[in-house]
């Protein structure tokens, strides 16, 4: 074997066949592993194995080339060192693993004791973790396949944050019943590039779509062993791969560029979900799939040589502390970004991955590389400033947007937890969330914080409104998982209602939430399915179906981890109002919600950017600031020089009577949007200053302010 490029990673073709090279610093000796199928006497097939030695080393790399081998070659390797579990060495000779730079993962995974570098019992892994296991895994985990993709051009909207409205979708419950889609492709990258899937996007007027993890993943053991599988994708088995069978076709890595193409083509971007803190390996008695056996000492966060430090609650976390950990999830990303052309990334659990050996760093290395790389500190960076055990919010370095959980807690408490409780704690924690979260982003400006109510895990915005208490039964951990802090709200009914007064409340309150999401300075996040109102039926972390039941059934929440593509006029009036407040977002709030209100009084104008009413039509005192009875909150926002928003939300389940401003802030006020009218009823109602103007319970009113034109 003829050494190869120990500087490119992974498998690599090149003229005359292909370049091999992996990173293994401990390793004692490395074997390039090639499989092909053969047909054998019973009519069945079996994986025929050739062994190379990577006779070549340069350092902790270890390479080879292999000639007359292309594209489509199963591969993996077997690497020989100590096992000596006690000081945190699990090599495995055994056991075929997958290359962590592969970017084509084959086969299923089958859940059996070979699959576990110990001496395991059972395919849960019981067993000695000290003892290791002689069992060969070929034939039980999935194989790496030589791929030849190269940095294509790429034509990006490159939308501004400022301008950016994010719509959080799963690959496959986004189109898995989308009828304008043959059956085949239902589900899958090519369903994203539809037409009917952009046409959707582009009548809510989403200009992001961040996908849930597409990364080649797994299901975990136990979840297996309940009967369930892992639908949301966070077990990563290969960082760098497309997960397969998203895909409907053999070759997954072309078809999810043409998708990227075709929603970049209608000025649409698309943000990765990618989960770089934990791997499928699970903790120390979790399988041995890749890094566990090329070199577990370093690849894993270890609180002694034969514990792993989880603070991701998937049995491990990644240790980014290490160069070469840095240096992968940065080859990563690159390949994501130039190869298949995706414009930005969320971080699962940032805060695992910026660790250092004395807690949160939010500028330690992983984090730093990122944001200093000339590639990617051009891609949007959003972090989940979270893990199990610590908290990070507004603790990120530019150019990195944040998830706000303080914005989506204070919008639930207001319209739903103190309705729920019978009592309210005031209005300021929401006008601070509603105005950018100064407080937690102060010297980032408004648009660092990533706004949302719901996401994939929690609550879907129907169910909030429907049920006061989780119901994860269907996941087989006997309702322990999933948050017990939702501030929902019922109505005093426990889900579906037949009573139509609350029914229609619950569609009324799912539209003032929205207006509030939508009209806030930052960047919106839509969560799937939310613009119709789908349902999960009071699950909280639906993050694992029933493989054996139907799709519909009460094993896989009725149905609700898909998207509803035939809409009824309730959900058709929900899809309308997302669209009418995108409108208005894109109209109004955009120039001015890029930077911080300042509250202050502009000399020229004689108003202020922002300016917070009592119900009186005067601004608001402090003692009305202090009052925790408050449950209404009205507010003006200067888009232009001559027209401006005045904006009245009433939490309370009792209709108020509000003044608009005095002539100072507006000649006249017109409605554009009434959460307590359906989209096709609504008629805008024309009113002077300090016209007095009724607003419904649980509801929104929006009133476009004009001023007449002045000559200079």
């Amino acid at each position: 074997m003829k050494p190869a490029n120990p500087h490119i990673l992974g498998s690599h073709v090149v003229a005359g066949g292909t370049d091999f090279a992996i990173w293994a610093p401990a390793a004692d000796a490395v074997e390039l592993c090639l499989f092909n199928k053969r047909e054998n006497e019973t009519g069945s097939f079996e994986w025929v194995e050739t062994k190379f030695s990577l006779a070549h080393r340069e350092g902790p790399i270890w390479h080879g080339h292999l000639a007359g081998i292309g594209p489509g070659q199963h591969y993996g390797y077997r690497i020989y060192g100590p096992w000596q579990p006690e000081q945190g060495w699990r090599f495995n000779p055994a056991k075929v693993l997958l290359d962590p730079y592969v970017h084509q993962v084959s086969g299923e995974l089958t859940y059996a004791p070979e699959i576990f570098g110990h001496h395991a019992v059972d395919h849960l892994g019981n067993g000695d973790l000290n003892q290791r296991d002689e069992r060969d895994s070929l034939g039980f985990v999935p194989l790496s396949v030589v791929t030849a993709n190269a940095p294509r051009i790429i034509n990006r909207p490159r939308t501004p944050w400022k301008k950016t409205f994010i719509y959080e979708a799963h690959v496959r419950g986004l189109t898995a019943d989308n009828l304008e889609i043959p059956v085949n492709e239902r589900g899958t990258y090519k369903a994203l590039g539809h037409p009917s899937t952009i046409q959707h996007l582009q009548r809510l007027g989403v200009t992001a779509i961040e996908l849930l993890p597409i990364h080649q993943f797994v299901t975990e053991v136990h979840t297996n062993f309940r009967g369930r599988k892992n639908h949301w994708g966070y077990n990563p088995l290969a960082f760098s791969a497309p997960h397969a069978a998203y895909a409907s076709s053999d070759d997954p890595v072309a078809e999810l560029q043409k998708a990227v193409d075709a929603l970049h083509d209608a000025g649409i971007e698309v943000i990765l979900d990618v989960v770089y803190n934990h791997t499928a390996e699970e903790g120390v008695a979790g399988p041995t799939f890749s890094f566990k056996g090329i070199d577990n000492k370093t690849f894993y966060r270890h609180s002694n040589s034969n514990s792993y430090e989880d603070v991701t609650g998937c049995g491990n976390t990644i240790d980014s502390r290490q160069p070469f950990v840095t240096r992968m999830v940065i080859d990563s990303l690159h390949w994501w970004s130039q190869i298949i052309g995706v414009d930005g990334f969320r971080f699962d659990l940032t805060t695992a991955i910026s660790r250092s050996a004395e807690g949160i760093d939010t500028h330690g290395p992983l984090i730093s590389a990122i944001s200093s790389d000339p590639i990617l500190r051009e891609r949007k960076l959003i972090a989940e400033p979270w893990d199990v055990a610590g908290y990070a919010l507004g603790e990120f370095p530019h150019p990195w947007r944040e998830w706000n959980d303080a914005y989506r807690d204070a919008t639930r408490q207001f319209w739903l937890a103190d309705s729920a409780r019978g009592h309210s704690n005031g209005v300021s924690d929401l006008a601070s969330r509603i105005a950018g979260s100064n407080d937690v982003f102060y010297f980032r400006g408004p648009t660092a914080s990533i706004n949302f109510v719901t996401a994939h895990d929690g609550f879907s915005l129907r169910d909030l409104v429907c049920y006061a208490n989780k119901h994860n039964e269907p996941n087989g951990e006997d309702n322990r998982d999933g948050s017990e802090q939702n501030r929902s709200w019922n109505l005093g009914v426990e889900g579906h209602s037949h009573e139509e007064e609350i029914n229609q409340k619950r569609l009324q309150l799912q539209k003032s939430i929205l207006a509030t999401l939508m009209l806030s300075s930052g960047v919106p996040m839509l969560n799937m399915g939310d613009e119709m109102s789908r349902s999960q039926n009071g699950s909280n972390n639906a993050y694992s179906l029933s493989a054996q039941d139907e799709s519909d059934s009460w094993e896989n929440f009725f149905g609700g981890w898909k998207l509803n593509w035939k809409p009824d006029e309730q959900q058709e009036d929900l899809i309308e109002t997302v669209a009418a407040l995108s409108r208005i977002r894109s109209s109004y709030m955009v120039d001015v919600a890029e930077q911080f209100y300042t509250g202050e009084l502009d000399q020229d104008t004689n108003r202020k950017d922002i300016a917070w009413f009592d119900r009186d039509g005067n601004e608001m005192s402090q003692h009305n600031w202090q009052d925790s009875s408050i449950r209404h909150l009205a507010f003006s926002v200067d888009a232009t020089h001559n027209q401006g928003l005045f904006i009245i939300l009433n939490s309370a389940d009792q209709d108020y009577e509000f003044t608009l401003p005095n002539q100072d802030w507006g000649d006249s006020f017109r409605t554009v949007f009434d959460s307590a009218e359906l989209i096709n009823d609504f008629s805008p109602t024309l009113k002077k200053p300090s016209d007095k103007v009724a607003v419904r319970e649980m509801s929104v009113q929006v009133w476009l302010i004009n001023r007449h034109q002045t000559s200079p």
